[in-house]
């Protein structure tokens, strides 16, 4: 079974209104998940836990993907609650595609595994669920995250799932100046994806950028005197 990510680095703030510029790249995911559906119609599951649960976020992904695009939404809702086993399961089945919203991606992951959500996330991937996410939901699949989850506006490596195989910042072109330094530091190679962009994933290895005004960069610091950057 293909398994795909499609990590989208920023662009939309939650309980707002899509971008115009992003609109582009929700229009990709939708084309995508209405693919996979066939016939019947397409169900997208929005998992927003990096914003506590925030509700007005979910009715902004309902608005677009709904109002937009004529697919079915659902939401899975974790904190502060106890989860139906069974409905969470049935939720997931239907999904042609997961969407995790933004926020604090450290909290979110380890909601995940204390409400064993990260089980259901898991399963859905293995089995060919396209994976989609926004800045937390970007950069949590990988093996090391930068990101301000800890303390609000202090940037630092924190580890990711390790599903994907080096390190990344979203929202680059806001944050590429310390990141390039930290590839410096420790001599490796990352991505960099900005606002308006995505980066597509299949089985593991990265295929393809998705640009929506913003680009998206494969970066290598090993030579230890600066950050290379090709286009991906």
């Amino acid at each position: 079974m293909v398994k795909r990510i499609i990590a989208i680095g920023g662009g939309q703030a939650k309980g707002r209104e899509a971008s115009p510029e992003r609109m582009q790249i929700d229009a990709y995911l939708a084309a995508e998940a209405k693919q996979k559906a066939g016939e019947r119609r397409a169900c997208g599951l929005f998992i927003p836990t990096a914003s506590h649960d925030c509700m007005p976020y979910y009715n902004t992904f309902h608005k677009v993907y709904t109002g937009c695009f004529d697919i079915k939404t659902d939401v899975a809702l974790t904190v502060g609650r106890e989860i139906d086993r069974a409905k969470m399961q049935a939720k997931f089945e239907r999904a042609d595609f997961l969407y995790v919203g933004g926020g604090n991606t450290v909290f979110m992951l380890e909601q995940w595994r204390q409400s064993g959500l990260l089980k259901y996330i898991e399963d859905a991937y293995e089995r060919g669920v396209i994976v989609a996410g926004l800045s937390a939901g970007a950069i949590c699949w990988f093996e090391e995250m930068y990101s301000d989850s800890v303390i609000e506006g202090e940037y630092a490596m924190y580890r990711g799932l390790g599903w994907i195989k080096g390190k990344i910042s979203p929202h680059y072109d806001e944050r590429m100046l310390d990141f390039d330094q930290i590839l410096l530091y420790n001599k490796s190679c990352a991505w960099g994806i900005e606002n308006n962009a995505a980066l597509e994933i299949v089985d593991g290895v990265p295929v393809k950028s998705i640009l929506a005004g913003g680009k998206v960069w494969q970066l290598d610091g090993s030579d230890g005197r600066q950050v290379v950057k090709a286009e991906f």
